[in-house]
C-alpha cells in the first residue's frame, strides 16, 4: 500500500506489475538520455559566441534529426505494444469473480463454485481499531488464492467507477450497462489496498478495496464457511 514516503510506484505483487515498472524504467531512461542532451544542446549554444554561416539549410542535420526522433519512437512503442497485448490476455481462468460499483460501495459475487456474494463497505471511523487503516480498511475483504489465474468481470449499478489496485497493475472502469473484463495472478500472500479512481459522486472517496491472498487451501476452507 502506499504510505507517505511513497514517491514512486509501489511494490510490484504480481507478473503484470513487473512488466509495467520494467517499461516506466525503460522510458524514464530514455527520456532522461534526451533531457540531457538537448539541454547541453541549448546551453552550448546560448553561450557560444559562433555563428553558422549554413543555418538556414543543412539536409544533412533534418536528415539525422527525422531519423533519430523515429528510431527512439520506436524504441518506446514496439515495448509498450508488447506490453499492451500482455494486459489484455487472459488463458485460463482458475475463477471469475464479479464486481459490482455502486455509490459508494461494492459487491462481489463468486458465481463458479458457489453463490456466494456479499457487499463491502469502508470501515466507519467510530468502529477502528488499532490493525485498520483508515479509509482504506473494509468489512467484507476479497478473498482470492494466490498463484491463481483471477479474472475479473466489472460493472456498475449507477455511474462511473473504477476498480484499481495500484501493486497489481489492475485499474478497470465500471460502466453502468456495460461489462469490462480483466485478470491478474498475484504472487504473493498479503493484503493490497485500492480505491475508487474515477470521480463518482460525494463519497467518491469513501469506497475503498481490499484484497486478502491467502493459500489455496485456505481459501478453499474459507469459500466453505462463507456458504
Amino acid at each position: 500500500m502506499s504510505t507517505w514516503k511513497t514517491l514512486m510506484l509501489q511494490d510490484s505483487s504480481s507478473p503484470l506489475m513487473e512488466q509495467l515498472i520494467l517499461f516506466h524504467d525503460h522510458t524514464m531512461l530514455i527520456l532522461i538520455i534526451i533531457t540531457i542532451l538537448v539541454s547541453q544542446m541549448l546551453l552550448s549554444m546560448l553561450f557560444n559566441k559562433f555563428t553558422n554561416r549554413f543555418l538556414l539549410e543543412g539536409q544533412l542535420i533534418e536528415t539525422i534529426w527525422t531519423i533519430i526522433p523515429a528510431a527512439i519512437l520506436i524504441l518506446v512503442a514496439l515495448p509498450s505494444l508488447r506490453l499492451l497485448y500482455i494486459l489484455d490476455e487472459i488463458n485460463n481462468p482458475l475463477m471469475t469473480i464479479k464486481v459490482i460499483g455502486h455509490q459508494w460501495f461494492w459487491s462481489y459475487e463468486y458465481s463458479d463454485y458457489s453463490n456466494l456474494n456479499f457487499d463491502s463497505y469502508m470501515i466507519p471511523d467510530n468502529t477502528y481499531n488499532e490493525s485498520n487503516f483508515r479509509l482504506l480498511d473494509v468489512d467484507s475483504r476479497m478473498v482470492i488464492p494466490y498463484n491463481s489465474q483471477i479474472r475479473i468481470i466489472v460493472s456498475s449499478m449507477d455511474v462511473i467507477h473504477s476498480w484499481t489496485i495500484p501493486s497489481l497493475g489492475v485499474k478497470i472502469d465500471a460502466t453502468p450497462g456495460r461489462l469490462n473484463q480483466t485478470n491478474f495472478n498475484i504472487n504473493r500472500t498479503s493484503l493490497f489496498f485500492g480505491q475508487c479512481s474515477e470521480i463518482c459522486g460525494a463519497n467518491h472517496s469513501f469506497m475503498p478495496i481490499v484484497i486478502e491472498s491467502i493459500s489455496p487451501n485456505k481459501f478453499i476452507k474459507w469459500m466453505n464457511s462463507s456458504n
